[in-house]
């Protein structure tokens, strides 16, 4: 039980930070763009891979997904910080 806790606050975390740089470039871009579209989607098979050879089951998705999204709206932020 301790060690699958450890690996979800650790793939949670990589999730976050994976997608900081992501949610910095997709607040420079035109939303609804293919930059946008991509600048979202292309952490997903990432971390999938990394959820799948940790071997933690799909009912954990969506922990992960808020760490995703929270390192999107933390990237953007910091990109609106920067330019502001």
């Amino acid at each position: 039980m301790e060690v699958i806790m450890i690996t979800l606050i650790l793939l949670t975390a990589v999730a976050l930070l994976l997608n900081l740089p992501f949610g910095y470039l997709r607040a420079g871009s035109r939303k609804f763009s293919l930059k946008w579209f991509l600048y979202i989607h292309i952490p997903i098979p990432f971390l999938f891979l990394l959820r799948t050879y940790a071997g933690v089951t799909y009912k954990y998705i969506p922990l992960l997904a808020i760490g995703a999204i929270l390192g999107q709206f933390l990237g953007g932020r910091l990109n609106h910080n920067r330019t502001s």
